[in-house]
């Protein structure tokens, strides 16, 4: 009697286990990836087809940079606010430190509104994605996707707006390489290109999606196995404070990559 009592708990204890199993992974599931329903608590909102989760993410973070640096950029008296020479501070990073150093003094000054652009709009993605109950739009690949689409657009069509058609074309041909090898080393070059554009895509879209994946499957841990778990809360609290870290990296390495990638283009001879 008593080993059946036992074994009924341990069924009954079981089962417990695998439905907050499920409901753990279907709140994972909801989280990272795209959806057109928004769940609320007793809550689901359909939106309309042409709306996504990931892209009111990406209307909000415009939103937010719109009106951050519309306050930012206002002038106190005969100088900036506190918080617009820590703007000013980041500009001229990307300015001095990304922008000039890869594209040379004249046009790195003309696209450094583009790196900063670039710079701000995925770190603000990728800060509103770790305020709970948020959605974090550049672990979408479509989202990183048209973002490198932008940086393939300067590197092609940019590059031949600067140099020429004809020039464009002869950079992807190194001196010196006899012409049955260029036959060759011509596509993979040009192809090369869009290689480039898809690193780009997948190196932040898996870097912000494997981050959030881990930090909800620590804390669900917890919801699964209660108490027994809570160690896991402390690494989930690590692992949240580095996906802050990851977030201003990210957006760096995006904007670098992108710098180097169009300088490349816009100084083949280099």
């Amino acid at each position: 009697m008593t080993e059946t009592v036992g074994q009924e708990v341990l069924v009954a204890t079981a089962s417990q286990v695998q439905l907050r199993t499920d409901a753990v992974q279907a709140f994972i599931m909801h989280h990272v990836m795209d959806s057109s329903t928004l769940k609320l608590p007793h809550l689901a909102v359909k939106l309309p087809w042409f709306i996504s989760l990931h892209g009111i993410m990406v209307l909000l973070a415009a939103l937010v940079l719109i009106v951050v640096l519309g306050l930012v950029g206002r002038r106190k008296g005969s100088g900036l606010t506190r918080f617009g020479h820590l703007l000013e501070f980041f500009v001229v990073f990307i300015r001095d430190k990304i922008s000039i150093p890869y594209l040379g003094e004249k046009d790195g000054l003309i696209m450094t509104p583009l790196f900063c652009s670039l710079f701000c709009f995925i770190l603000t993605m990728n800060l509103l994605g770790l305020i709970p109950a948020f959605y974090t739009a550049s672990a979408n690949v479509s989202v990183t996707g048209a973002l490198a689409l932008v940086t393939l657009a300067f590197m092609l069509v940019g590059a031949m707006v600067r140099n020429g058609v004809g020039p464009f074309f002869k950079g992807f041909m190194p001196h010196g390489v006899p012409w049955p090898v260029l036959i060759i080393l011509v596509p993979i070059e040009i192809l090369g290109q869009f290689i480039k554009a898809f690193a780009l895509t997948i190196r932040l879209f898996a870097n912000m999606l494997a981050g959030h994946i881990v930090l909800f499957f620590m804390l669900g841990l917890i919801v699964i196995f209660g108490a027994t778990a809570s160690p896991f809360l402390l690494m989930a609290l690590f692992i949240y404070i580095l996906e802050f870290f990851i977030a201003f990296l990210q957006a760096y390495i995006f904007t670098l990559l992108s710098a180097v990638f169009i300088g490349q283009r816009f100084h083949p001879e280099h």
